[in-house]
C-alpha cells in the first residue's frame, strides 16, 4: 500500500501553512524584540483570535493588521511566518532545520552499518 502512495505535496503545503502553525514562530520572534514570552504569548493570542475572526493565517495578515497587537513587529516578521522560516528556526539536535534533518538522517543510517 505505502509503495503505491503519491503525495500531493501543493496540498499537503497549504494545510501544512494553515491552522496557526508559526503561532509559535510569532511568540519566539517577540521574545527576541524584548518581550517577555508571557506577554508575547498575550500578544499572539489576540493575533491568531483576529484571524479566525478574519478568517486569515498569520501569513496573510498584514503589517498593520499585525502591529495593532504590538509596535515590535516590524516588515522581517513575515519571514518568520513561513514553512521555510519555522521549519529552519529548530536548528539544535532533534529539530527541524535541514542540517539537522541531514544529521539525523546519517546517524539513522550509520547505526544501520
Amino acid at each position: 500500500m505505502i509503495p503505491a502512495i503519491e503525495p500531493n505535496r501543493e496540498v499537503m503545503r497549504e494545510a501544512a501553512r494553515r491552522g496557526f502553525a508559526t503561532a509559535t514562530d510569532l511568540a519566539d520572534y517577540l521574545v527576541r524584540k524584548g518581550i517577555a514570552f508571557r506577554d508575547s504569548h498575550e500578544i499572539v493570542g489576540k493575533a491568531v483570535a483576529l484571524g479566525i475572526e478574519k478568517k486569515k493565517d498569520l501569513s496573510d495578515m498584514s503589517l498593520a493588521e499585525l502591529r495593532q497587537f504590538s509596535d515590535q513587529i516590524d516588515e522581517d516578521v513575515f519571514e518568520v511566518l513561513t514553512l521555510e522560516g519555522s521549519v529552519s528556526a529548530r536548528d539544535h539536535i532533534g529539530g527541524t532545520a535541514p542540517d539537522q534533518v541531514r544529521a539525523a538522517v546519517k546517524r539513522g543510517r550509520d547505526a544501520l552499518r
